[in-house]
């Protein structure tokens, strides 16, 4: 059997980039990240720029206090702390998407009623998805963004061992064990919540089981490259026009 080289993770993190530009799960703002596999107390992150704009030369290697240990001379982002705090906490994890996705946004300041999965493809959100609260930490007329350590090991603290977490009025962040299944995740939290809003529209529904979403994960996750070489290919036929 053929053995093909491992990808290049800063090109798959420009793939990853695009492919969530692409799908609508990033704008002008947001960012994907993954542990750096040779040196797992790190990740790589772009610069503070557009998603849809990222290039290899633009990821940046931080540490878990959030500092350049390259000295790349890159702006970061503000809210770089998400992936740091994360990392730290969670081993199991090596790929992290934040964004801002309006379909998602509703559940994250719904007093009502809580994102859950609902369909077979997302069975990775396994019950009721937590929200972290700004205000809950005593971050009163804060801006929202997570600025800090303190607040990212807040964040990382409120995710616990899920697979998503909303912020009130912000976003959602997912974590994966590799970034095309983070990519997958990105999208699909996105399809739920969009499934799940025009269900509520009907009345009452049934959501999984804890069981089926467990059963659903596992089957979808192993399955996962389908939907990245789909999206791979949409992308680079995009460039190439």
């Amino acid at each position: 059997m053929t053995k093909h080289p491992a990808p290049d993770l800063r090109d798959e993190l420009v793939t990853a980039s695009r492919i969530l530009f692409m799908k609508d799960i990033l704008d002008g703002f947001g960012h994907v990240s993954a542990r750096d596999p040779e040196f797992p107390d790190t990740f790589l992150i772009s610069r503070n720029i557009a998603p849809g704009l990222v290039t290899h030369a633009d990821f940046m290697r931080l540490d878990f206090n959030g500092i350049d240990v390259e000295d790349s001379g890159h702006r970061p982002f503000l809210e770089r702390f998400i992936h740091a705090s994360i990392y730290r906490q969670r081993p199991d994890v090596n790929a992290i998407v934040h964004s801002h996705t309006p379909s998602v946004l509703p559940f994250s300041i719904s007093k009502r009623k809580s994102l859950e999965p609902v369909m077979h493809m997302s069975g990775f959100l396994s019950g009721e998805v937590p929200v972290y609260e700004v205000r809950d930490h005593g971050h009163v007329g804060c801006d929202m963004l997570i600025r800090n350590s303190d607040m990212g090991d807040e964040l990382a603290r409120s995710l616990g061992d899920e697979a998503v977490i909303l912020m009130r009025g912000h976003g959602m962040t997912v974590v994966a064990p590799d970034v095309r299944l983070a990519v997958f995740r990105a999208v699909y939290t996105e399809v739920n919540a969009r499934v799940q809003a025009m269900a509520l529209t009907m009345g009452e529904y049934t959501a999984l089981t804890s069981e089926e979403a467990l059963a659903a994960d596992e089957t979808n996750s192993a399955q996962n490259q389908r939907t990245w070489s789909l999206w791979e290919t949409q992308v680079q036929n995009e460039v190439t026009r």
